[in-house]
């Protein structure tokens, strides 16, 4: 049955890629670029109205997008996972340019070093760094 997940991913993306509906897309957008250093790829915009209709951008080697939240898609949040060698220096980094504080960077008891904040579009990320090299189920 796997093999139904072998075609063509485009670099950066995953078999599951985020896609995230931001009321204020622009705000989350210069958020994720000035506090996490997300870089954009690629934007495209309704002619019409002027809205995001697509902006891809890329954190480490992930690749996820952003549109205008309206209609169904409306008032929708998520929570992300983020790894990375510095969670003191980005949770503060976060904090720096509009994120909420959730909890301080804390070694678990689950062999991670993580905090958590929550972004100005209402998604909450977990900073974390693996204190051990091996997984979960180990």
């Amino acid at each position: 049955m796997n093999h139904i997940y072998d075609t063509y991913i485009p670099p950066g993306f995953h078999t599951i890629s985020a896609y995230l509906f931001a009321a204020q897309p622009e705000e989350l957008i210069q958020f994720l670029k000035e506090g996490f250093f997300a870089e954009e790829i690629n934007r495209t915009t309704n002619e019409r109205t002027g809205e995001i209709a697509n902006c891809i951008l890329k954190i480490g080697e992930s690749c996820f997008m952003i549109s205008q939240a309206r209609g169904e898609f409306s008032d929708m949040r998520t929570a992300f996972y983020l790894y990375t060698e510095a969670v003191d220096m980005l949770y503060q980094r976060a904090l720096d340019h509009g994120a909420k504080d959730s909890f301080a960077p804390a070694d678990m008891d689950y062999e991670d070093r993580q905090a958590g904040v929550i972004d100005p579009a209402g998604n909450y990320w977990f900073i974390s760094k693996r204190l051990v090299n091996k997984g979960y189920e180990e």
